[in-house]
């Protein structure tokens, strides 16, 4: 008898911990299909079950997605955070020094066990008729765009991955060897999932749960990036065009998108499903909180020996109650790269100060992008986690014409203005007046920079936009004669478990 799980726990993602001991491609629990698949409301529940479950993948996303890059790290001369505390390992992510027992995220992310509950749920809408039509349409589009994000991200990180699209019946697939297919496979997957999300959400173009459910126009959002990231291996016109016509679609389709006035404000706590949210992974108040505080944010008892320079004042316990243990903290020379008329500087970033005969002088910094709420003299960390929002689409957007000889500057000048509030200037700030300018791949990365500063986006947007990997040497410490480190290791747990697997070319042997 097939056993189904809606909901799993969380697996750490450090740099040294080994998660669980195998693959993730079986669902396990007690609830059976004897007595689960019965209602509407059964169904209504395991697809809430699958957006928790992607909820508990977020420390994942922002892993693979950010912590390779040029953003976080120790300052020269230090090997541990300002603070004092001590990195613990999470360094070697930018350093890049990993390896199989110390592989930054293991398991392959624990996206199989997420793709063992879509293969359920696709598999039981194609066999049964318990919900409404409608019903049915809008969660196959939920399910294979879902899937088709967790293999992406698989993709973009390992390379070559174990396609599993069929659910499990009377064994359990994780102690099966099974060996991972080419890249390419993976990848004709993941396009073939895009397409089969689409039509099944036909026309309907609708959010639901305040933009927590995946839609339709987060399908769309993958096929773009899919497609830029295509275009740069092979792909060229033809799927820049791609990209740049679902893009527009979602413009023309789906109505009240737009940026909001305010940077901060996207990222409040009370603002779910906010004008600019596309699809997001939700946070709310007793139910859950950002799994960051343990990595991203400094102790309390700490940051109160620093000064916020632009208050001018003293940390305290009351309001700087952040409550976290700071492992990765965001390095000086990340902050200053943004302009201080840049609105996103402030909003992303806090940065901490000694203070010395009436002069500040910059300790250290860390994230400020999720300050979530106050409750009962508690910080909780219950903001949403954008996946995709309209300021990506018209940074996507621009790269898409830029790739087809045409002019981002309608975009660029959009997500800066807007940055920049009343501090924008078009002659000295507006495309094309920036001397990054120069070059209108330079001016999009950089854009997307300050822009998506931890949301999980800067390691794959260097990764994408050239496929000789270009950027990454020039932005990281990864050196073309270690090209082989843009693609992760796999850990020692997972090839034990699975013999049929073998480690990324590169890295030792298991």
């Amino acid at each position: 008898m097939r056993k189904i799980n809606i909901v799993l726990g969380f697996c750490a993602v450090v740099a040294a911990s080994s998660c669980s001991k195998k693959l993730d491609l079986a669902p396990v629990s007690s609830i059976s299909d004897a007595n689960y698949w019965q209602t509407p409301d059964q169904v209504d529940a395991f697809v809430s079950g699958l957006h928790t479950r992607l909820r508990s993948s977020t420390g994942q996303i922002q892993y693979l997605g950010e912590m390779r890059a040029d953003i976080f790290g120790t300052d020269p001369g230090s090997s541990s955070t300002f603070t004092g505390e001590a990195t613990q390992g999470v360094e070697r992510l930018w350093t890049n020094n990993l390896d199989l027992d110390n592989p930054g995220v293991s398991n392959y992310g624990g996206f199989y066990a997420n793709i063992a509950q879509l293969n359920l749920l696709i598999d039981k809408l194609n066999t049964t008729n318990i919900v409404t039509q409608a019903n049915k349409n809008y969660y196959l589009g939920i399910a294979y765009g879902m899937r088709a994000y967790s293999y992406f991200h698989i993709y973009r990180s390992w390379g070559k991955a174990v396609i599993q699209t069929e659910p499990t019946t009377s064994f359990d697939i994780a102690n099966l060897a099974k060996a991972a297919s080419p890249e390419a496979d993976v990848l004709a997957l993941v396009k073939d999932d895009v397409e089969k999300s689409l039509a099944a959400f036909g026309t309907d173009y609708s959010f639901r749960n305040q933009k927590g459910y995946w839609s339709k126009a987060a399908t769309l959002m993958l096929k773009a990036e899919i497609n830029l990231w295509t275009s740069y291996r092979g792909g060229g016109t033809a799927d820049a065009t791609t990209a740049k016509n679902v893009l527009t679609d979602i413009q023309a389709n789906v109505a009240g998108l737009a940026l909001l006035p305010s940077f901060a404000n996207v990222f409040a706590s009370a603002n779910y499903g906010n004008a600019e949210m596309i699809f997001a992974i939700r946070n709310k108040l007793n139910e859950a909180q950002l799994p960051f505080a343990g990595t991203f944010f400094p102790q309390t008892s700490l940051i109160v020996n620093y000064y916020d320079s632009v208050g001018n004042r003293k940390f305290n316990v009351t309001t700087d109650n952040w409550g976290g243990l700071l492992r990765a903290p965001i390095m000086i020379s990340t902050f200053r790269k943004f302009s201080d008329l840049d609105s996103r500087k402030w909003a992303s970033i806090v940065a901490a100060y000694n203070l010395s005969g009436g002069s500040y002088k910059i300790a250290g910094a860390f994230v400020g992008k999720y300050q979530g709420e106050q409750l009962s003299g508690a910080r909780q960390y219950t903001n949403d986690f954008p996946v995709y929002r309209y300021a990506d689409l018209l940074l996507m957007l621009a790269e898409a014409k830029v790739i087809l000889g045409e002019s981002p500057a309608t975009e660029i000048n959009a997500v800066r203005q807007r940055a920049y509030g009343t501090n924008y200037n078009a002659t000295t700030m507006g495309y094309p007046n920036q001397s990054v300018d120069a070059d209108a791949k330079e001016s999009i990365l950089q854009e997307r920079y300050f822009e998506f500063v931890f949301e999980g986006k800067r390691w794959y947007d260097l990764r994408r936009m050239d496929a000789s990997n270009a950027y990454v040497y020039k932005y990281t410490n990864i050196l073309p004669a270690d090209s082989y480190k843009v693609l992760w290791p796999v850990d020692r747990n997972t090839l034990t478990n699975n013999r049929a697997l073998t480690q990324t070319p590169g890295y030792a042997q298991f």
